[in-house]
């Protein structure tokens, strides 16, 4: 660092001893020092403005396209999440919520829906109360489902990336902390009501910050990529009975 520091240090010295040898050697050969100092004056004018361009207006530019790739390299992974493990987990959830009825249609995401659509669900949804009926959930498929899954959960926590999205980095929290009070449990055949009623509380967290998330990565891709989008709508996990294949 301070050898870096010293180089600019030279390096500034350097522009600046060369400018003054310009202006002498001007000035000799030229002997006008008022046309010197109304080119000078004029430089210095226009200098604000350079500022202006270069360090507002292009790098906010260029701050905005740093931020697009973010975005993009972010949305691969959420893709990955969903994919491996999420859709899973909310088929498995939503198939254990008794009252998924009041918001299903909030959830069967259409290619007919616009922007201001998908708001409205959103909004609906973050109203609803998610539910799991916890003495419904097989515990042992779920415990071997995250586990199964646990490298893959850490590799995107440790995803710098991850920093950009809060709801997102909410989803990975809730679905670590899931697979890890099942993994420390031995037996969890046997449960207390009420550690039940614990693990039941840590389910709906991960399925509410789920569901939130997924529709917002469906608008995504409906956006940007509609050959995923057409396949998530017709792996639907919220619907009654998916049909993957395309009928029309």
């Amino acid at each position: 660092m301070m050898k870096h520091r010293q180089w600019l240090v030279m390096f500034g010295a350097g522009l600046l001893f060369l400018s003054l040898l310009l202006f002498t050697i001007h000035y000799l050969i030229f002997q006008d020092i008022h046309h010197i100092l109304i080119y000078t004056i004029h430089d210095i004018a226009f200098l604000p403005i350079e500022v202006l361009l270069v360090t507002i207006v292009i790098h906010s530019m260029l701050e905005s396209q740093n931020l697009q790739q973010k975005l993009e390299k972010l949305n691969i992974v959420i893709g990955a999440f969903y994919s491996s493990v999420g859709v899973q987990l909310l088929r498995t959830f939503s198939r254990y919520d008794p009252n998924l009825g009041k918001v299903r249609a909030d959830l069967l995401v259409s290619s007919s829906w616009k922007a201001a659509d998908f708001k409205q669900h959103q909004k609906n949804i973050t109203q609803y109360l998610f539910m799991v009926d916890i003495h419904q959930v097989d515990l042992y498929e779920l415990k071997e489902l995250l586990l199964t899954h646990e490298d893959f959960l850490l590799r995107i926590l440790e995803n710098p990336v991850m920093l950009e999205h809060e709801l997102f980095t909410d989803v990975l929290r809730a679905v670590s902390h899931l697979t890890e009070e099942l993994k420390n449990r031995n037996d969890i055949t046997t449960l207390p009501e009420s550690d039940l009623a614990h693990l039941q509380g840590d389910i709906k967290r991960a399925y509410s910050q789920m569901t939130r998330s997924w529709l917002e990565y469906m608008q995504y891709q409906q956006t940007n990529y509609p050959y995923l989008f057409s396949l998530a709508v017709r792996t639907n996990p919220f619907a009654e009975h998916p049909d993957v294949c395309v009928r029309e």
